[in-house]
C-alpha cells in the first residue's frame, strides 16, 4: 500500500509537533471548531458524521459534543492515541481512507485539515471514490484543503463525478467566505448527483 504524504513530505517528529501545535493553540483559547461549526449546520442534531482524516480528534471531539454520532479515521497511530485520550466518546479508529470500510452510511463525511493534500501521490481519486460510498443517499461529503499543493479543484471536481457526486457549494473559509480568485483554500460541499 503506498505511504500518505503525511508520512513521507515531513520530518519523524512531525505527528508529535501537530499534535503539540493544537494543544497550545487550545490553551490560547484559539477558535478551533470553525470547521465543527460548518459541518453542524449541515446535519440535524444525532447525525452519522465521519472524520476522515480525524488526526487528533479536534473536529469530531467538537461535533460530538454538539450531539453527533461520530467515528473519526486516520493512518497516525500518534494522532488517534491522543484523539483517544483527549476526547472520549467518537469511535477512533487507525486505518488508511485509501481502503477502509466501515460497513456503514454517514449522514456527512468530512475531511479538513488538507487531508487531501497529504493523501499518497496518485490515491486522491480512490480515496475520494472511497470517502463517497461512506456517505448516506442524502448526505453530504465535505472537504477542505489548501490550493497551492499538488492537488486542485479541478482534479477535485473530475473525481468528484467519477464517484457521482456534484459539487453543490464551494468557499474559501470554513465561515463561508466566497472562493475568489486567488484563493489559497477551497471548502467544497458535494452531494451525489440527480
Amino acid at each position: 500500500m503506498p505511504t500518505p504524504r503525511w508520512f513521507t513530505d515531513t520530518d519523524e517528529n512531525h505527528s508529535t509537533w501537530y499534535r503539540d501545535r493544537f494543544r497550545d493553540l487550545a490553551a490560547e483559547g484559539a477558535d478551533l471548531e470553525g470547521e465543527a461549526r460548518l459541518v453542524d449546520a449541515l446535519a440535524p442534531r444525532g447525525s452519522r458524521v465521519l472524520d476522515a482524516g480525524c488526526g487528533a480528534g479536534r473536529l469530531g471531539g467538537a461535533l460530538h459534543h454538539r450531539g453527533h454520532d461520530v467515528t473519526g479515521v486516520d493512518a497516525d497511530e500518534v494522532l488517534v492515541a491522543e484523539a483517544r485520550a483527549r476526547r472520549p466518546g467518537p469511535t477512533w479508529l487507525v486505518a488508511d481512507l485509501l481502503d477502509v470500510d466501515l460497513g456503514a452510511a454517514f449522514d456527512v463525511v468530512v475531511t479538513a485539515g488538507n487531508v487531501m493534500v497529504f493523501l499518497a501521490p496518485g490515491t486522491e481519486q480512490r480515496v475520494v471514490a472511497n470517502l463517497a460510498r461512506h456517505v448516506a443517499d442524502d448526505g453530504a461529503l465535505v472537504l477542505g484543503f489548501r490550493l497551492d499543493r499538488h492537488y486542485g479543484l479541478a482534479d477535485l471536481d473530475d473525481h468528484l463525478a467519477a464517484a457521482g457526486f456534484a459539487v453543490e457549494q464551494r468557499f474559501s473559509t470554513w465561515d463561508l467566505r466566497p472562493l475568489g480568485e486567488g484563493a489559497d483554500f477551497a471548502v467544497t460541499i458535494a452531494r451525489r448527483a440527480t
